[in-house]
């Protein structure tokens, strides 16, 4: 018996209530607090970066805004297309109060973030517990058969129930004018609504593929085309492509201003659907298996699959093209404000000061260096999940069939950290031809595209780098992995809200991406470059010493 099951209680007498008479959800109490213990880390430190973010972000609005000169001037900037699409419905405008701005230009961003949370609890306690074979050894027993889904929105749920209520505590203790009391109960419950939604979207998901990274791809591919509908719908003349959205739905309860409920009831329906819809397909596929069949594979295999580069490469690649497909969208939707920018921004100091001591010959320049930062560290969220899947294919137990083979342990972790390094180094490429494309459209300066590629490029050795902490951590301290995440949120919070906040210079020495040069705004200096590449390559040779003196882990 294993651990997991141990720890579930999977094999010891049956309590009231979980044995056969439970039927299809027997056992879902047990697999509920099996779950909870085992995110007893996850789900907290969740919780609490986006409550933190949230009413960090709320000060620093009552602060940046302090006036209505101020609240007036964003309205004007804020009224754009470009900036309706980055932030809200235009009716936000109507009464711009800092409560209203929180929603306007929040709401849809942290709604991603709720459901990013929600879709990998639903898979990672359904369909990776069924592609790892914990989930049929578990129903083998006394568990039901819905019992794992059930169990999975339940946590999903608690979470999204937790963190909406103390958004509602949090927000409404500010004591920040128009951030009243009632606008702050309807902006936890709708995140909490959008949650629920996505939840319920990953349940689906997660029966139709056999795989967990399928699942999770699928659904994150929903809250893409979810928040897309949304900007697309804002930016327009009749925001009619906003009501096809989630999202959108949160966003016109318009929060702080008309505190309008009933939107939130069409969140809870469509998420009621969703699960409903998961549980019906769940009966119609066996453990292990999904929905959509399996395509067979090619008679004979390409040869590139006979290499561990080329085995590699075919297990990044999907979530290679997702985050390449994101990144230019997201370099787009920042190149089409670049124009806009000296006009957004002329009348927020604390903004002001920082693109000053980012320096540059204007505004767009420096404005085009501080948007680096951001696409920089979404790309470091792609290297650290690349290079831990080595870490994810040892304790799968797939890692260690190919080591029995003539395939050196160093050639095995060394592919994966390869396609790290490249698929990181071609996402920062995307990522700055689409802001390239885009800021040239909107300024009329075709040169901008080099120079924003460029730009991009120069964050390639601090992404290296990423991987390098990554691979020492795999080599030599493999259940600690996940500390790797440590650098990309480090390297935005100091990077980013620095510049903003006023950090100390020393801070942000401390992260990689601190010592990459400030293009375009800054002049190209080499040397920092170099000596994070030789930093790279010698993080990279120790994990992979670390990984040849160690013993392979499998669950």
């Amino acid at each position: 018996m294993t651990s997991a099951t141990k720890t579930a209680g999977v094999g010891a007498p049956a309590r009231p209530g979980t044995a056969a008479g439970g039927g299809a959800l027997a056992g879902t109490g047990t697999l509920v607090r099996f779950a909870l213990r085992r995110d007893r880390v996850r789900l907290p430190v969740w919780i609490l970066a986006l409550l933190l973010g949230t009413l960090s972000t709320a000060n620093s609005y009552a602060e940046l805004y302090g006036t209505p000169e101020d609240r007036a001037n964003a309205v004007e900037t804020m009224g754009s297309p470009a900036g309706l699409a980055m932030s809200g419905p235009r009716h936000y405008l109507d009464d711009y109060t800092s409560g209203a701005m929180l929603g306007h230009q929040m709401l849809g961003f942290t709604a991603v973030l709720v459901g990013l949370m929600s879709v990998l609890v639903i898979t990672r306690h359904t369909r990776a517990e069924e592609e790892t074979g914990r989930a049929e050894l578990l129903r083998s027993t006394v568990v039901g058969r819905h019992a794992h889904l059930a169990a999975a929105l339940s946590v999903a749920a608690l979470a999204n129930l937790v963190l909406g209520l103390l958004l509602a505590l949090g927000l409404g203790g500010l004591g920040i004018d128009g951030v009243d009391a009632g606008g702050s109960l309807l902006y936890g419950a709708a995140h909490a609504a959008v949650g629920l939604v996505f939840a319920g979207v990953a349940a689906v998901t997660a029966q139709l593929t056999a795989h967990a990274r399928g699942a999770t791809g699928t659904a994150l591919a929903v809250i893409g085309a979810a928040y897309v509908l949304r900007a697309a719908g804002d930016s327009g003349e009749n925001g009619a492509l906003s009501w096809l959205s989630p999202i959108g739905w949160a966003q016109r309860t318009y929060v702080y201003v008309d505190d309008d409920w009933w939107p939130l009831l069409l969140c809870l329906a469509l998420a009621a659907g969703c699960a409903a819809t998961g549980f019906a397909l769940s009966t119609r596929r066996d453990v292990g298996a999904g929905i959509r069949p399996q395509k067979p594979g090619r008679p004979v295999a390409s040869p590139a699959l006979g290499t561990p580069l080329g085995l590699a490469l075919r297990l990044h690649r999907g979530m290679l093209a997702g985050f390449g497909a994101g990144l230019f969208l997201m370099g787009a939707m920042y190149g089409s404000i670049l124009g806009q920018a000296e006009d957004m921004l002329k009348d927020i100091d604390q903004l002001q000061e920082a693109l000053e001591r980012i320096g540059g010959t204007g505004i767009a320049e420096a404005f085009a260096s501080m948007v680096m930062v951001v696409v920089a560290v979404v790309t470091a969220v792609y290297v650290v999940m690349a290079a831990l899947r080595a870490r994810a294919e040892e304790t799968a137990g797939r890692a260690e069939p190919l080591l029995a083979t003539g395939l050196s342990r160093g050639r095995w972790a060394g592919s994966h950290l390869a396609v790290a390094m490249g698929g990181g180094t071609l996402a920062l490429l995307v990522a700055g031809l689409g802001f390239g494309i885009a800021g040239a459209a909107s300024t009329g300066d075709g040169v901008l595209v080099p120079r924003l590629v460029g730009a991009a490029l120069a964050y390639a050795p601090a992404l290296w780098v990423t991987v390098g902490v990554a691979a020492v951590l795999f080599g030599w301290f493999p259940r600690a992995s996940a500390a790797a995440w440590i650098v990309p949120v480090y390297a935005f919070v100091v990077g980013y809200l620095g510049q903003i906040l006023r950090f100390p210079g020393w801070m942000n020495n401390l992260s990689p991406f601190g010592h990459v040069p400030r293009l375009p705004a800054a002049d190209l200096d080499w040397t920092p470059l170099l000596v994070l590449t030789l930093v790279a390559a010698g993080l990279v040779w120790l994990g992979l010493a670390g990984l040849r003196r160690r013993d392979l882990e499998t669950k």
